[in-house]
């Protein structure tokens, strides 16, 4: 049987066709479930970015690295530049988040307002590749968290704080003491006490003492 060039081609089409549609079917599945985590990662990021203490939001910064990885083609490791772009700037705020404990009170107001834009450099990232479009203004000034909540959390750190500094002795307890409780009978009775072994004792005879009376319960 002849077969010509465009005949082979046909048979090839024909039996291949299936196989590249279930191939393109899970590569689209692939990138629908990467978006999706994507996606899960920067809303809880948005949702707990006035209570950054939260497990949440600690938990959906550790995800950062694993969900904007990139992908695999072929076996070849491959990431986009907004992808980069947020692993960089991820890098950075989680440099600014291990440092600043040694530093005085001035120097801790500039690195907490560098943090505060590191934060937001990640954020707008991250928006930039899910597809949202947010501002630096949005995102600094959107947040809405309750002035009772800053409050307990201010207590917190100050709580937190007073703790280490007592358990390391750097803050010891004061313990002065301001007034002893005081028992009039008792006192009374210690005192008539001490006037009879006085008395006993200044008229140096032989003859026994008053018996001491145990001082009153």
């Amino acid at each position: 049987m002849n077969m010509d060039t465009k005949d082979w081609i046909i048979v090839f089409a024909t039996l291949l066709g299936p196989i590249l549609a279930v191939q393109a079917q899970k590569r689209l599945e692939g990138i629908r479930e990467q978006k999706g985590r994507k996606t899960r990662v920067f809303t809880q990021l948005m949702a707990t970015r006035a209570a950054r203490l939260s497990p949440d939001h600690v938990q959906a910064l550790n995800m950062i690295d694993l969900v904007f990885y990139g992908g695999f083609m072929f076996g070849i490791h491959h990431r986009t530049r907004k992808e980069q772009a947020i692993l960089d700037a991820w890098k950075e705020y989680h440099d600014n988040l291990g440092e600043g404990a040694d530093l005085n009170e001035a120097q801790q107001q500039a690195h907490y307002a560098k943090r505060e834009e590191l934060f937001l450099n990640l954020l707008y990232a991250m928006a930039q590749d899910v597809g949202y479009t947010f501002d630096r203004v949005q995102l600094k000034r959107g947040a809405y968290t309750p002035v009772a909540h800053e409050e307990i959390e201010a207590d917190q750190r100050m709580l937190r704080k007073a703790l280490i500094q007592t358990m390391s002795g750097e803050s010891p307890l004061s313990m002065r003491v301001v007034q002893m409780p005081a028992n009039p009978e008792l006192a009374e009775e210690y005192r008539r006490n001490i006037e009879r072994i006085a008395n006993a004792l200044e008229a140096n005879t032989d003859e026994p003492t008053h018996r001491l009376q145990p001082p009153a319960a």
